[in-house]
């Protein structure tokens, strides 16, 4: 069975386009970057929401045996009307930026994307040996226990959340993709195909992190055949959940 089938059998990418399943990526971030991190601040809600959430598309990963929803990641488009509306990587990383590689503030709005806010639910990142230790995050996640064949696709769900937010970038016509990550984050995606490219020096942020670059022409020319057939798969998956405009002077839309 390839890696697609095997990650078909196991989950489902859903498109966040409800006020609801909106809720249940904002929980996920929550339980991942409040409280099991401690990077952004807890509150009564339990959901971690910040500006950028308003003008950015929503990816789901759905446990089809559970129907839980074990992981998130949003692809944020700079409105193209309100130039004030920044992304992440720009409120924080242009100061670090190589300009002399590619020069982010010269690009049309509306025209490049940022990866951000991916999360994995602690309970589908364990090791099989801490299966059975209690939940003490918060009531977000369930006790589940997982099969062994369960556990073996723990490791492609976060790669099924990159495909997405890519697969987004590409439906949307954007012709660059921004992220930020730590190096380690970077070799592994680049080992599978997703070849960004650092275009900033590294800097203290939550860590040692880089601000990285993947044009449109490689946004799955290079993935290993495995992957590339997950990446279609993926595309087909959200090409029936919503219709996007692409990118043109009106801009990314729903």
């Amino acid at each position: 069975m390839s890696i697609a089938e095997n990650f078909n059998q196991h989950f489902h990418i859903q498109f966040a386009n409800t006020k609801e399943l909106k809720e249940e990526a904002f929980k996920i971030r929550y339980g991942v970057y409040s409280h099991e991190l401690g990077w952004e601040a807890k509150n009564n809600l339990q959901m971690e929401i910040d500006e950028c959430d308003d003008y950015a598309y929503h990816c789901l990963l759905k446990h089809r045996r559970t129907g839980t929803y074990a992981g998130c990641v949003r692809l944020i488009i700079p409105p193209i009307h309100e130039p004030e509306l920044q992304l992440p990587f720009e409120k924080n990383f242009l100061h670090s930026a190589r300009t002399d590689i590619i020069d982010s503030t010269k690009l049309a709005r509306g025209s490049f994307g940022e990866i951000s806010r991916l999360a994995v639910l602690s309970s589908f990142r364990r090791r099989k040996s801490e299966n059975r230790k209690p939940f003490v995050m918060n009531d977000i996640e369930p006790e589940i226990t997982f099969t062994e064949e369960e556990h073996r696709n723990f490791p492609n769900i976060a790669i099924g959340l990159y495909l997405a937010s890519v697969t987004l970038s590409e439906i949307c016509n954007h012709q660059d993709l921004f992220v930020i990550m730590e190096k380690r984050l970077h070799r592994g995606l680049f080992r599978i195909g997703l070849q960004f490219e650092k275009v900033g020096d590294t800097i203290d942020y939550h860590g040692k992190r880089a601000m990285y670059h993947l044009p449109r022409e490689k946004f799955s020319a290079n993935l290993k055949p495995e992957l590339k057939e997950l990446y279609d798969s993926i595309s087909a998956e959200l090409l029936l959940q919503q219709y996007i405009v692409p990118f043109s002077n009106a801009g990314c839309r729903l």
